[in-house]
């Protein structure tokens, strides 16, 4: 390898540098550098040289540009270069340099200067590199011989250009016999037949790139490329077993599932999906077959009851086929299994012979009799004996009975149609031998109707008759109503009660539509004569046996305008012929209610006067201070003061019960009697005697003085006035001694004692 420098120049300075070659005198060699050296000695690159360098002149090289003075050094005398490190072609291929020689001593230049460059020759020093590796890559299954699967890229950095260095040859070291690779073009591909994912899913392959073009002292580099072998479908489904069974108890409920079958797929993703249908089999609408996206098994549910007694087992045919399906392959991508189902046997609940029963009774029947009977039985092999109830929470009137063991219901209650027309309860059928056994069935009971309600009037009619009326007149359209409900329907006789039959004011008239119509005799009718009107009528029925009620239509007379509307038939009938209208009448009747009204108010003020039952202070006739000049008899004189004035004003007629509770006991009102005479002591202690024991007296609060100076006590005087000032010496301990509740009061004085002592 050599360093080439050359001068870059133009035409015309070339030209005229050939020109003035003797002028300038420079020497142009050739020179050569190696990539790399070793050692630390410099490394001679070339030599500069120019005719001036005769010897007598004192000369010098300069060397500027790129790397001078740290890469390339000159030598000023020789002109020698050398390359004082190492150079590397991938770093930088090549340095722009200028030369210059100088006076030595007086540093001018001699002669202008020149540029040229040093190139750096390349070596092979760097291997080839996969910058993209390791590689993934994919190919189907079953992929024909030199299907392609990938292509791989390798890169070296010495130069493409100079040599072979850069020339690369791609070659397998781990992979074959599957894979190939294309020297040149590094396309991998398909190097073997019948490349099966169920078998061998994923294969990793080696691959070296060598420069050189592949010839000893290359170098090289490797990758690794992971080839996965896709999945296509090329394998049907397949059921683990031809056979398989299954036993399901017969009260498995509808919708529930009953068992599962799989068809195992080799292949992966959509193409191991499968959906299964049963295609053959005894009764297969018994069944249906669902499929399961997340495990991909067929779930075996019931559409029907099953019922051992009737079919023990069920025999189905299950296909799985493939959802999706590759023509190229030509293989039918699907399964069949036979499918044997056994019913279990299991405890069953009685069977009701109806699940509803309708029975009927007519309403007067009498208690005990038998309304019919309701049946059931055990649909189990071993068929156990049945027992009846009425649930009590239908029928909680207890109306019916039922006998536990034939299942017959009896009358418990009379009936009333009018009352209930129908009756549903609920009856049970238990096994004996299994208690929790228990079905259900309604019973209906209609209620029969019988003739045993009379007819009546619709409503209550109130008839009005007006006095100037024709003899024929309607007077009222009369219909009546029956509470029982015939088959036949209804169909009323009216009829006037015996004693009417010869009644000369009215008479009825059949309508034909169950109503009659009453019709007045003559037009004499008047207010003043009488008033009102009582016509019974006879309503019987058609029933078996008639039943009949009577019924009073009341008629009123009224007066009426020409046109025969009423407009009047109260009490003003009787006045108007006196001659006062209807204004004067109004009139009078507001006096009457205003002098009303005038009374209650004179009474309700008259009460608010009264004294209260709680006199003020300032009312208390009893504290009044009475002053006369007059000498007092003694106490044989009771007339000058009016014992009078201590009894209660409001008491004085008698005993005067509390306005504010009702009392619980009734006190005996006291005997009033006159002052005069009386003792006045003997008379405060009998109204305090009263006050004490009347327990509907007020507890009202008031100061009472008393002058009367007690008999004395064992305790003696508890009384602290004027203890200070006494001279008497005390002992209270004897205060403690009562009990714990004087024990707080012998204390303080106790502690006053010792006070006055310190």
């Amino acid at each position: 390898v050599t360093f080439v420098y050359h001068l870059r120049e133009s035409y015309a300075d070339r030209r005229q540098r050939i020109l003035s070659r003797a002028k300038r005198g420079w020497v142009w060699n050739q020179m050569f550098v190696l990539e790399e050296f070793s050692g630390p000695d410099p490394i001679l690159v070339g030599r500069l040289h120019t005719d001036l360098d005769v010897g007598s002149t004192p000369i010098k090289y300069v060397l500027a540009g790129e790397g001078a003075g740290t890469i390339f050094a000159i030598n000023e005398i020789t002109g020698d270069i050398h390359a004082m490190k190492r150079l590397d072609r991938e770093e930088k291929a090549e340095y722009t340099l200028t030369a210059q020689v100088t006076n030595r001593d007086t540093d001018q230049p001699l002669e202008p200067p020149s540029e040229f460059i040093i190139k750096v020759q390349d070596i092979n020093d760097n291997p080839p590199q996969f910058v993209e590796g390791p590689y993934r890559a994919s190919v189907p299954e079953m992929s024909q011989v030199g299907t392609s699967v990938t292509r791989v890229t390798a890169t070296d950095a010495d130069d493409p250009v100079y040599g072979n260095s850069a020339k690369l040859v791609y070659s397998i070291l781990e992979g074959q016999p599957y894979f190939s690779i294309d020297p040149n073009t590094a396309i991998i591909k398909i190097a073997l037949h019948g490349m099966d994912r169920e078998m061998r899913e994923e294969y990793l392959v080696v691959i070296q790139a060598k420069d050189m073009g592949g010839h000893m002292g290359g170098l090289s580099g490797t990758t690794t490329v992971t080839v996965t072998l896709t999945d296509v479908n090329d394998n049907p489904p397949k059921f683990s077993k031809s056979k398989q069974n299954f036993v399901i108890p017969e009260e498995l409920g509808i919708g529930q599932p009953g068992g599962k079958v799989k068809a195992n797929d080799r292949d992966i993703g959509e193409n191991a999906k499968s959906t299964y249908n049963i295609i053959d089999g005894d009764e297969k609408d018994v069944f249906e077959i669902t499929t399961d996206a997340q495990t991909q098994e067929g779930i075996l549910r019931l559409k029907k009851p099953l019922n051992f007694e009737t079919k023990k087992s069920y025999t189905l045919k299950v296909e799985a086929a493939n959802i999706r399906f590759d023509p190229s392959s030509g293989a039918p991508f699907k399964d069949t299994a036979t499918v044997k189902i056994a019913v279990e046997d299991s405890d069953e609940p009685p069977v009701f012979s109806k699940p509803t029963f309708v029975l009927q009774v007519d309403e007067n029947a009498p208690i005990n009799t038998v309304i019919g009977t309701v049946t059931a039985r055990d649909p189990d092999v071993t068929g156990s004996l049945v027992r009846y109830f009425i649930d009590r929470h239908t029928d909680l009137e207890r109306q019916f009975n039922i006998n536990v063991d034939d299942g017959k219901i009896t009358l418990a209650k009379p009936l009333d149609r009018e009352t209930d027309m129908w009756h549903n309860i609920t009856v049970t059928a238990t096994e004996i031998r299994n208690h929790s056994q228990i079905s259900r069935a309604i019973v209906a009971i209609r209620v029969l109707d019988i003739n045993d309600n009379a007819p009546e009037f619709a409503t209550e009619y109130e008839a009005f008759l007006c006095e100037n009326g024709k003899p024929g007149q309607v007077i009222q359209t009369v219909s009546a109503v029956d509470k029982d409900d015939p088959i036949q329907g209804h169909y009323f006789e009216y009829r006037l009660i015996p004693e009417m039959l010869n009644n000369p004011n009215f008479t009825i008239k059949n309508n034909g539509d169950n109503s009659i119509s009453v019709l007045a005799k003559h037009d004499t009718f008047r207010r003043q004569k009488q008033e009102m009107y009582f016509l019974p009528i006879i309503v019987t029925d058609n029933g078996n046996p008639p039943m009949s009620s009577t019924n009073t239509l009341t008629i009123r007379v009224c007066g009426c305008s020409r046109e025969g509307i009423v407009q009047s038939c109260n009490v003003e009938a009787y006045v108007l012929p006196i001659g006062l209208s209807m204004g004067a009448l109004i009139a009078i009747l507001a006096c009457i209610i205003l002098l009303l009204v005038i009374v209650v108010l004179f009474v309700t003020l008259r009460r608010h006067k009264n004294k209260p039952l709680i006199i003020k202070d300032d009312e208390d006739v009893r504290e009044n201070i009475i002053r006369y000049d007059d000498e007092g008899g003694g106490e044989e004189d009771t007339e000058a003061f009016d014992i009078a004035t201590l009894q209660n004003p409001d008491g004085i007629n008698g005993y005067l019960p509390r306005k504010d509770i009702k009392p619980d006991l009734q006190f005996m009102p006291r005997q009033s009697g006159g002052p005069n005479g009386v003792d006045v002591d003997e008379f405060i202690n009998v109204r305090l005697h009263e006050a004490d024991n009347d327990p509907t007296a007020p507890p009202y609060d008031s100061i009472q003085i008393y002058g009367y100076e007690g008999r004395g006590s064992i305790a003696g005087s508890l009384s602290s006035l004027e203890t200070a000032s006494s001279d008497s010496d005390q002992n209270y301990d004897y205060l403690r001694e009562w009990g714990p509740r004087f024990r707080r009061l012998g204390e303080l004085y106790s502690v006053g004692e010792s006070d006055k002592e310190t």
